[in-house]
């Protein structure tokens, strides 16, 4: 059944969340996913039951998961995250994907799917949330800024893979034969993106840049779309096509249109952030199983043990490959900003709930201790860093840097 008043009950609350956030800002600083999925239960079945998800609202949330993945992989620059300290959060990821299966095969009951969802949720960074904080700060490009890029793109990129080979329903030696066909192609299309644009390209891009033309984001849209159909294709997740696609966007961009590449993203991050991600988000709330959370002990108490594990299984690795040159104030607060990972615990959750892999009620404690992870985390991360370490360097008044930093 088709409810057609809930898209504008979801895009109503789209509009309201980054007021509350604004409102809030003085006095506590909440991340706007926090309010977005807050406000998708509340008009959700299980409190108001005002909005109910239908297939419309459930295509455009996975287009909206779609864009999100893509807008991380743009985010990171490969030229920062290399030598010694990619090596490092390599290592560190990698430990925390066995020790997170191993985690989870006790809390699954030897229930190996189940296992892999959990395991790999836990391994997660939000590095969209984590690199806006820094840069913010004025410390994007410093030491800590250049560590966290890389802990924080193997965080996102890691998972990714993971899920491609874990949950796909195959034997993993296909798994992996696929995804390594789908990385040889991949590999061919950054070669290509690599090779010099013609001048026609620049040109179009520049002059369809203000008109109804928008020749460079219709091209961004179509290599969202191939990497999407070529993954579906060899049968692998879409979040691994639409990752790869968001590297090969800032390739293209930058190699072909520079000066015009700024105002290309913003023109694509508005179709995101603007209206499909947020509509991920509310649905995401709005499909929250509350009631599962709230009348069931056991599994209200999951919440801060996942927290707890986020930590551990995610924060400990990252501790311990921690490069050595960082201060004692950053090597801890490192592990917090490593653990903060709401987005992609919500996509493998739904993954895990579509494959009928994980109940609702386990998927409803590891989104609520993501939740958890965003509000507090970074947070905890930033106290801990003296002003000496990491304070505001970009000039701009404190009351400026605590708006930037609650948005």
């Amino acid at each position: 059944m088709t409810h057609p008043g809930t898209l504008v009950l979801i895009m109503t609350v789209a509009v309201l969340a980054p007021l509350l956030v604004y409102a809030t800002q003085r006095r506590l600083s909440v991340p706007l996913v926090i309010f977005e999925i807050a406000l998708g239960i509340l008009i959700g079945p299980d409190v108001l039951g005002w909005a109910h998800p239908d297939k419309v609202t459930d295509t455009l949330a996975h287009l909206g998961l779609a864009m999100l993945i893509f807008l991380a992989g743009y985010e990171i620059e490969f030229a920062d995250v290399r030598g010694d300290t990619l090596r490092r959060a390599l290592w560190a990821w990698l430990l925390a994907l066995v020790v997170g299966i191993g985690l989870a095969l006790l809390i699954s009951g030897g229930e190996l799917f189940k296992a892999f969802v959990i395991g790999t949720a836990l391994t997660s960074t939000a590095l969209g949330t984590v690199l806006p904080m820094l840069r913010d700060r004025g410390e994007l490009r410093g030491r800590f800024g250049t560590v966290m890029s890389a802990f924080g793109a193997v965080g996102e990129f890691g998972p990714v893979v993971a899920v491609a080979l874990l949950l796909s329903g195959r034997r993993p030696a296909e798994s992996a034969a696929l995804l390594a066909a789908f990385g040889v192609l991949t590999a061919g299309a950054v070669f290509w993106a690599l090779r010099p644009r013609s001048r026609w390209f620049v040109r179009l891009t520049e002059r369809t840049l203000h008109s109804s033309g928008q020749f460079a984001v219709r091209f961004v849209m179509l290599l969202l779309a191939c990497m999407l159909g070529l993954a579906e294709v060899f049968g692998l997740d879409v979040l691994l096509g639409a990752f790869a696609a968001g590297v090969l966007t800032r390739l293209v961009l930058h190699r072909a249109a520079p000066a015009s590449s700024a105002e290309v993203l913003g023109k694509v991050e508005a179709m995101g952030f603007g209206f499909l991600v947020p509509l991920f988000y509310v649905v995401t709330g709005i499909e929250f199983d509350l009631d599962a959370l709230l009348h069931n002990p056991g599994t209200l108490l999951l919440v801060p043990l996942f927290l707890l594990l986020f930590l551990l299984v995610r924060g400990g690795p990252v501790y311990l490959f921690a490069p050595r040159d960082l201060s004692r104030r950053d090597r801890v607060a490192l592990p917090l900003f490593a653990s903060t990972c709401l987005p992609l615990v919500v996509a493998i959750t739904t993954i895990g709930l579509d494959q009928k892999l994980l109940g609702s009620d386990q998927a409803a404690a590891l989104v609520g201790a993501a939740m958890l992870s965003v509000l507090l985390l970074p947070l905890l991360a930033m106290r801990l860093r003296s002003p000496a370490d990491g304070g505001d360097r970009t000039g701009r008044s404190s009351a400026a840097a605590k708006e930037s930093e609650a948005w």
